[in-house]
């Protein structure tokens, strides 16, 4: 099974935590959060991995490479001029299996990849997108849910508090590719507003955290530790 991981952030609001590496690679208690990613995709069965990458690139693939080391097979796709996330996903998707997962690079999460995958399958949607209820929803794409599909998407309203939000973690059907044109285009903004009658959502209660401000880095920090210390 495939997946593709946006690894492109900059991380513009985590700096000076990110002068030097791409955002996906900053650290939670010692181990990059694209790692994480890495390793909890493998361990669900998804080896085949692709990467769009942007800023400083080059730090993600002198550590990971060909992706032996950590028992799965990589593959890297540069973009020199910004593609969007779609536009970026559409290029490293070209030899992609019928379904496939996409996953954001810069999200520490506990989802679980194999159960998602399941649950496409048997929706049988065009799109079936991870989302997580979250008390502030401000800076997310929030979504309207009727009987398991979605009714409406709004990327990064002002003034929403509570509900559910895209968390940057899909399943797709190879046959997205066909409504994603060439260069630049945005899954949130673009795509997804256009396709909602086609976007099932998989509901999980499984920590989740966008670490894209220090706040919430040093929450996903606190976390891990907290979580340590119970194993």
């Amino acid at each position: 099974m495939k997946a593709i991981i946006m690894a492109g952030g900059e991380g513009t609001r985590l700096r000076p935590l990110t002068n030097d590496i791409p955002k996906p690679m900053v650290d939670v208690v010692g181990k990059p959060v694209l790692l994480r990613i890495i390793e909890n995709l493998r361990d669900a069965g998804f080896k085949d991995i692709s990467l769009t990458l942007g800023y400083k690139y080059e730090v993600i693939i002198n550590y990971f490479g060909d992706g032996h080391d950590f028992g799965v097979n990589l593959s890297y796709f540069i973009e020199r001029t910004p593609l969007g996330t779609a536009g970026g996903v559409k290029r490293a998707a070209k030899n992609a299996d019928e379904n496939f997962l996409v996953v954001s690079g810069d999200a520490y999460s506990e989802v679980d990849y194999q159960e998602l995958y399941k649950r496409h399958l048997k929706k049988n949607k065009l799109i079936t997108m991870a989302v997580k209820e979250v008390d502030d929803a401000r800076g997310f794409g929030v979504v309207k849910i009727k009987n398991g599909v979605v009714e409406s998407f709004i990327e990064k309203p002002d003034g929403i508090q509570k509900a559910y939000v895209n968390t940057g973690i899909y399943a797709f059907k190879r046959d997205i590719l066909q409504y994603i044109p060439d260069g630049f285009y945005d899954f949130g903004r673009q795509l997804f507003p256009t396709l909602t009658g086609d976007i099932a959502v998989y509901k999980f209660n499984d920590y989740w955290s966008d670490i894209g401000t220090l706040e919430r880095y040093y929450l996903a920090n606190l976390y891990e530790v907290k979580r340590m210390q119970n194993l």
